[in-house]
Protein backbone atom coordinates (compact mmCIF):
# COMPACT_ATOMS: atom_id res chain seq x y z
CA UNK A 1 0.00 0.00 0.00
CA UNK A 2 1.42 3.35 -0.72
CA UNK A 3 2.30 6.18 1.76
CA UNK A 4 0.30 9.08 1.19
CA UNK A 5 2.28 12.58 1.79
CA UNK A 6 0.48 16.08 2.42
CA UNK A 7 1.97 18.71 1.34
CA UNK A 8 1.32 22.18 2.23
CA UNK A 9 2.52 25.20 0.13
CA UNK A 10 2.26 22.34 -2.84
CA UNK A 11 2.89 25.27 -5.60
CA UNK A 12 5.72 27.00 -3.88
CA UNK A 13 9.70 26.14 -5.55
CA UNK A 14 9.97 23.42 -2.11
CA UNK A 15 6.79 22.19 -2.56
CA UNK A 16 7.03 21.26 -6.68
CA UNK A 17 10.36 19.84 -5.83
CA UNK A 18 9.32 17.78 -3.31
CA UNK A 19 6.16 16.55 -4.92
CA UNK A 20 8.29 14.98 -8.02
CA UNK A 21 10.71 13.67 -5.28
CA UNK A 22 7.76 11.67 -3.29
CA UNK A 23 6.03 10.70 -6.62
CA UNK A 24 9.24 9.09 -7.85
CA UNK A 25 9.50 7.11 -4.45
CA UNK A 26 5.71 5.95 -5.04
CA UNK A 27 3.99 7.85 -2.74
CA UNK A 28 0.40 9.18 -2.97
CA UNK A 29 0.83 12.74 -3.05
CA UNK A 30 -1.72 15.07 -1.74
CA UNK A 31 -1.47 19.02 -2.18
CA UNK A 32 -3.29 21.81 0.36
CA UNK A 33 -4.47 24.77 -1.65
CA UNK A 34 -6.09 27.28 -0.70
CA UNK A 35 -8.99 28.28 -3.35
CA UNK A 36 -7.71 26.30 -6.53
CA UNK A 37 -9.18 28.98 -8.53
CA UNK A 38 -6.94 31.22 -7.66
CA UNK A 39 -4.06 29.04 -7.03
CA UNK A 40 -1.38 29.23 -9.31
CA UNK A 41 -0.21 25.63 -10.14
CA UNK A 42 2.36 26.56 -12.84
CA UNK A 43 5.28 24.82 -10.87
CA UNK A 44 3.24 21.44 -10.53
CA UNK A 45 1.47 21.82 -13.90
CA UNK A 46 3.73 19.15 -15.19
CA UNK A 47 2.45 16.58 -12.67
CA UNK A 48 -0.65 17.61 -11.40
CA UNK A 49 -2.05 14.92 -13.18
CA UNK A 50 -0.57 12.50 -10.51
CA UNK A 51 -1.31 14.70 -7.57
CA UNK A 52 -4.50 15.04 -5.42
CA UNK A 53 -5.49 18.84 -4.40
CA UNK A 54 -7.56 19.21 -1.62
CA UNK A 55 -8.50 22.91 -0.03
CA UNK A 56 -7.77 24.29 3.49
CA UNK A 57 -6.33 27.05 4.88
CA UNK A 58 -3.55 27.33 7.35
CA UNK A 59 -6.03 30.24 8.74
CA UNK A 60 -8.74 27.76 8.96
CA UNK A 61 -8.61 25.30 11.44
CA UNK A 62 -11.67 23.26 10.81
CA UNK A 63 -10.35 23.13 7.25
CA UNK A 64 -7.44 21.44 8.01
CA UNK A 65 -8.67 18.55 10.59
CA UNK A 66 -11.22 17.91 7.62
CA UNK A 67 -8.04 17.30 5.21
CA UNK A 68 -6.29 15.53 8.09
CA UNK A 69 -9.71 13.19 8.30
CA UNK A 70 -9.81 12.66 4.68
CA UNK A 71 -6.63 12.09 3.63
CA UNK A 72 -5.05 10.44 6.83
CA UNK A 73 -1.64 11.02 5.74
CA UNK A 74 1.28 8.82 6.62
CA UNK A 75 3.33 11.90 6.82
CA UNK A 76 2.58 15.86 6.22
CA UNK A 77 5.10 18.44 4.80
CA UNK A 78 4.37 22.04 6.55
CA UNK A 79 5.94 24.19 3.53
CA UNK A 80 3.18 26.95 3.52
CA UNK A 81 4.61 30.60 5.06
CA UNK A 82 4.35 34.10 3.97
CA UNK A 83 7.70 33.45 2.85
CA UNK A 84 9.22 36.58 1.14
CA UNK A 85 10.77 38.73 3.97
CA UNK A 86 10.16 42.42 2.61
CA UNK A 87 6.28 41.44 2.55
CA UNK A 88 6.74 40.28 6.35
CA UNK A 89 7.34 44.06 7.15
CA UNK A 90 4.26 45.20 5.19
CA UNK A 91 2.28 42.34 6.66
CA UNK A 92 3.21 40.73 9.91
CA UNK A 93 0.39 40.16 11.65
CA UNK A 94 -0.78 38.16 8.88
CA UNK A 95 2.82 37.01 8.70
CA UNK A 96 2.46 35.57 12.26
CA UNK A 97 -0.88 34.10 11.22
CA UNK A 98 0.08 32.28 8.45
CA UNK A 99 3.34 31.13 9.44
CA UNK A 100 3.59 30.85 13.41
CA UNK A 101 -0.38 30.01 14.34
CA UNK A 102 -0.40 28.39 11.04
CA UNK A 103 1.49 25.80 11.78
CA UNK A 104 -0.08 25.59 15.34
CA UNK A 105 -3.38 24.52 13.95
CA UNK A 106 -1.94 21.63 11.40
CA UNK A 107 0.09 20.20 14.29
CA UNK A 108 -3.18 19.98 16.77
CA UNK A 109 -5.42 18.81 13.58
CA UNK A 110 -2.62 16.25 13.33
CA UNK A 111 -2.18 15.99 17.75
CA UNK A 112 -6.44 15.46 17.93
CA UNK A 113 -7.18 12.99 14.32
CA UNK A 114 -4.39 11.39 13.65
CA UNK A 115 -1.59 11.37 16.17
CA UNK A 116 0.77 8.52 14.34
CA UNK A 117 1.44 10.82 11.36
CA UNK A 118 5.15 11.74 10.87
CA UNK A 119 5.82 15.82 10.71
CA UNK A 120 7.68 17.81 9.09
CA UNK A 121 8.26 21.87 9.74
CA UNK A 122 10.38 24.45 7.19
CA UNK A 123 12.39 25.96 9.84
CA UNK A 124 14.63 28.90 8.57
CA UNK A 125 18.16 30.56 8.87
CA UNK A 126 16.24 33.67 9.48
CA UNK A 127 15.64 32.69 12.60
CA UNK A 128 19.24 33.01 13.23
CA UNK A 129 19.38 36.74 12.49
CA UNK A 130 21.95 38.34 13.99
CA UNK A 131 23.78 35.44 15.09
CA UNK A 132 25.41 34.99 17.59
CA UNK A 133 28.29 32.43 16.35
CA UNK A 134 29.48 31.58 12.66
CA UNK A 135 28.15 28.69 11.34
CA UNK A 136 25.06 28.29 12.60
CA UNK A 137 24.39 25.05 13.78
CA UNK A 138 21.65 23.41 15.67
CA UNK A 139 22.21 24.77 19.06
CA UNK A 140 22.83 28.33 17.73
CA UNK A 141 20.32 30.73 20.12
CA UNK A 142 17.81 32.38 17.61
CA UNK A 143 17.83 35.83 17.41
CA UNK A 144 15.15 36.84 14.32
CA UNK A 145 15.67 40.48 12.61
CA UNK A 146 12.17 40.19 10.59
CA UNK A 147 8.96 39.28 11.37
CA UNK A 148 9.45 36.31 9.05
CA UNK A 149 11.96 35.11 11.08
CA UNK A 150 10.09 35.33 14.69
CA UNK A 151 6.83 33.69 12.92
CA UNK A 152 9.30 30.71 11.92
CA UNK A 153 10.61 30.98 15.82
CA UNK A 154 7.46 30.15 17.20
CA UNK A 155 6.86 27.53 14.82
CA UNK A 156 10.04 25.90 15.23
CA UNK A 157 9.29 26.11 19.08
CA UNK A 158 5.89 24.48 18.55
CA UNK A 159 6.55 22.06 16.76
CA UNK A 160 9.21 20.62 19.15
CA UNK A 161 6.68 21.63 22.06
CA UNK A 162 4.20 19.15 20.14
CA UNK A 163 6.86 16.04 20.02
CA UNK A 164 7.77 16.77 23.45
CA UNK A 165 4.80 17.04 25.10
CA UNK A 166 2.57 14.60 23.32
CA UNK A 167 5.10 12.34 21.75
CA UNK A 168 4.72 13.13 18.12
CA UNK A 169 6.74 12.36 14.98
CA UNK A 170 7.65 15.89 14.52
CA UNK A 171 11.34 17.17 12.64
CA UNK A 172 11.94 20.63 11.71
CA UNK A 173 14.62 21.34 9.19
CA UNK A 174 16.14 24.79 10.00
CA UNK A 175 16.82 25.52 6.03
CA UNK A 176 19.46 28.14 4.63
CA UNK A 177 18.56 29.80 1.68
CA UNK A 178 17.95 27.49 -1.36
CA UNK A 179 17.22 28.76 -5.18
CA UNK A 180 16.57 26.91 -8.13
CA UNK A 181 14.79 28.25 -11.49
CA UNK A 182 11.44 28.02 -10.09
CA UNK A 183 12.06 30.56 -7.28
CA UNK A 184 9.46 33.59 -7.86
CA UNK A 185 11.05 36.73 -9.23
CA UNK A 186 10.33 39.17 -6.06
CA UNK A 187 13.36 36.46 -4.40
CA UNK A 188 16.87 38.22 -5.05
CA UNK A 189 18.44 35.03 -6.58
CA UNK A 190 15.81 35.26 -9.05
CA UNK A 191 15.33 38.70 -9.59
CA UNK A 192 19.36 38.55 -10.24
CA UNK A 193 19.45 35.87 -13.04
CA UNK A 194 16.43 37.02 -14.67
CA UNK A 195 17.39 40.96 -14.28
CA UNK A 196 20.87 39.45 -15.85
CA UNK A 197 19.48 37.69 -18.91
CA UNK A 198 16.76 41.12 -19.51
CA UNK A 199 19.60 43.01 -19.68
CA UNK A 200 21.66 40.79 -22.05
CA UNK A 201 18.60 40.86 -24.54
CA UNK A 202 18.76 44.44 -24.24
CA UNK A 203 14.83 44.37 -22.07
CA UNK A 204 16.50 46.29 -19.55
CA UNK A 205 19.50 48.85 -19.08
CA UNK A 206 20.32 48.13 -15.11
CA UNK A 207 19.36 45.81 -12.47
CA UNK A 208 18.44 47.28 -8.72
CA UNK A 209 19.55 45.94 -5.90
CA UNK A 210 19.53 46.80 -2.29
CA UNK A 211 22.36 45.53 0.61
CA UNK A 212 25.12 43.64 -1.75
CA UNK A 213 27.06 42.83 1.29
CA UNK A 214 24.51 40.61 2.68
CA UNK A 215 25.87 36.90 2.80
CA UNK A 216 24.09 34.08 2.59
CA UNK A 217 24.69 30.26 2.50
CA UNK A 218 22.52 29.36 -0.88
CA UNK A 219 22.28 25.77 -2.01
CA UNK A 220 19.71 24.25 -4.58
CA UNK A 221 15.89 23.30 -3.62
CA UNK A 222 16.28 20.18 -5.30
CA UNK A 223 18.69 19.09 -2.67
CA UNK A 224 17.15 20.43 -0.13
CA UNK A 225 13.86 18.57 -0.35
CA UNK A 226 15.69 14.98 0.45
CA UNK A 227 16.81 16.16 3.49
CA UNK A 228 13.60 16.92 4.53
CA UNK A 229 12.48 13.31 3.23
CA UNK A 230 15.21 11.60 4.50
CA UNK A 231 14.07 13.33 8.57
CA UNK A 232 10.60 11.44 8.27
CA UNK A 233 12.04 8.56 7.40
CA UNK A 234 14.80 7.92 10.60
CA UNK A 235 13.93 5.56 13.50
CA UNK A 236 13.31 9.15 15.93
CA UNK A 237 12.54 12.43 15.47
CA UNK A 238 15.14 15.43 15.45
CA UNK A 239 15.69 18.92 14.17
CA UNK A 240 18.73 19.52 11.86
CA UNK A 241 20.25 22.08 9.96
CA UNK A 242 19.98 22.14 5.95
CA UNK A 243 23.24 24.04 4.65
CA UNK A 244 26.24 23.82 1.69
CA UNK A 245 28.32 25.59 4.39
CA UNK A 246 29.17 28.17 2.38
CA UNK A 247 29.29 31.70 2.04
CA UNK A 248 28.71 34.38 -1.09
CA UNK A 249 27.34 37.64 -0.97
CA UNK A 250 24.87 39.36 -3.52
CA UNK A 251 27.50 40.82 -4.92
CA UNK A 252 29.03 37.46 -5.94
CA UNK A 253 25.89 35.98 -6.91
CA UNK A 254 25.57 39.00 -9.81
CA UNK A 255 29.08 39.01 -10.97
CA UNK A 256 28.73 35.30 -11.58
CA UNK A 257 25.21 35.51 -13.52
CA UNK A 258 26.27 38.55 -15.48
CA UNK A 259 30.11 37.30 -16.37
CA UNK A 260 28.23 33.91 -17.26
CA UNK A 261 26.28 36.04 -19.74
CA UNK A 262 29.58 37.74 -21.23
CA UNK A 263 28.99 41.42 -19.63
CA UNK A 264 30.43 43.21 -16.35
CA UNK A 265 27.66 43.39 -13.47
CA UNK A 266 29.67 46.56 -12.64
CA UNK A 267 28.15 48.32 -16.07
CA UNK A 268 24.53 47.59 -14.84
CA UNK A 269 23.72 46.58 -11.39
CA UNK A 270 22.58 49.74 -9.09
CA UNK A 271 22.61 49.46 -5.27
CA UNK A 272 19.16 51.05 -4.43
CA UNK A 273 18.50 52.26 -1.22
CA UNK A 274 14.52 51.75 -1.11
CA UNK A 275 15.43 48.20 -1.06
CA UNK A 276 17.24 48.04 1.98
CA UNK A 277 15.66 46.31 5.28
CA UNK A 278 14.65 48.20 8.18
CA UNK A 279 17.05 46.00 9.93
CA UNK A 280 19.56 44.16 7.85
CA UNK A 281 21.26 40.35 8.29
CA UNK A 282 24.57 40.58 7.02
CA UNK A 283 25.59 36.78 7.34
CA UNK A 284 24.51 33.27 7.64
CA UNK A 285 26.16 30.61 7.58
CA UNK A 286 25.28 26.94 8.41
CA UNK A 287 26.83 23.90 9.87
CA UNK A 288 25.32 20.80 8.61
CA UNK A 289 27.40 18.21 10.39
CA UNK A 290 24.42 16.70 11.88
CA UNK A 291 22.59 16.06 8.77
CA UNK A 292 25.53 14.87 7.05
CA UNK A 293 26.75 12.05 9.95
CA UNK A 294 22.79 11.18 11.11
CA UNK A 295 20.61 11.57 7.41
CA UNK A 296 24.16 10.65 5.03
CA UNK A 297 23.04 14.04 3.39
CA UNK A 298 24.70 15.80 1.40
CA UNK A 299 24.24 18.50 -1.36
CA UNK A 300 25.42 17.91 -4.94
CA UNK A 301 24.59 20.99 -6.85
CA UNK A 302 27.64 23.72 -6.05
CA UNK A 303 26.79 27.51 -6.23
CA UNK A 304 28.53 28.21 -9.43
CA UNK A 305 26.39 25.49 -10.98
CA UNK A 306 23.16 26.97 -9.27
CA UNK A 307 23.51 30.35 -10.92
CA UNK A 308 24.34 28.62 -14.20
CA UNK A 309 21.46 26.80 -13.86
CA UNK A 310 19.05 29.88 -13.01
CA UNK A 311 20.60 32.20 -15.97
CA UNK A 312 20.12 29.25 -18.56
CA UNK A 313 16.48 28.71 -17.41
CA UNK A 314 15.29 32.67 -17.72
CA UNK A 315 17.60 33.06 -21.15
CA UNK A 316 15.19 29.97 -22.58
CA UNK A 317 12.54 31.65 -20.80
CA UNK A 318 12.88 34.82 -21.97
CA UNK A 319 14.25 33.82 -25.62
CA UNK A 320 10.65 31.82 -25.80
CA UNK A 321 8.68 34.94 -24.73
CA UNK A 322 9.88 36.50 -27.19
CA UNK A 323 9.78 34.58 -30.14
CA UNK A 324 6.41 33.93 -29.30
CA UNK A 325 5.66 37.79 -29.02
CA UNK A 326 4.92 38.18 -25.18
CA UNK A 327 7.90 40.58 -25.03
CA UNK A 328 7.56 41.10 -20.75
CA UNK A 329 8.11 44.68 -19.80
CA UNK A 330 11.16 45.99 -18.76
CA UNK A 331 12.40 46.00 -15.25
Amino acid sequence: MKKRALITGITGQDGSYLAELLLSKDYQVFGLVRRSGFENLERISHIEKELKLVQGDLLDQPSLEKAISLIKPDEVYNLAAMSFIPTSWNQPVLTGEFTALGTARLLEAIHQIKPDTKFYQASSSEMFGKAKECPQNESTPFYPRSPYGVAKSYAHFITVNYRESYNLFACCGIMFNHESPRRGLEFVSRKISYGAVCVKLGLAQELKLGNLNSARDWGFAGDYVEAMWLMLNQDKPDDFVIATGETHTVREFAELAFSYLGLNWRDYVQQDQNLLRPVEVERLVGDATKAREKLGWKPKVKFPELVKMMVDSDLKLLNKQIQSGNIPSKL
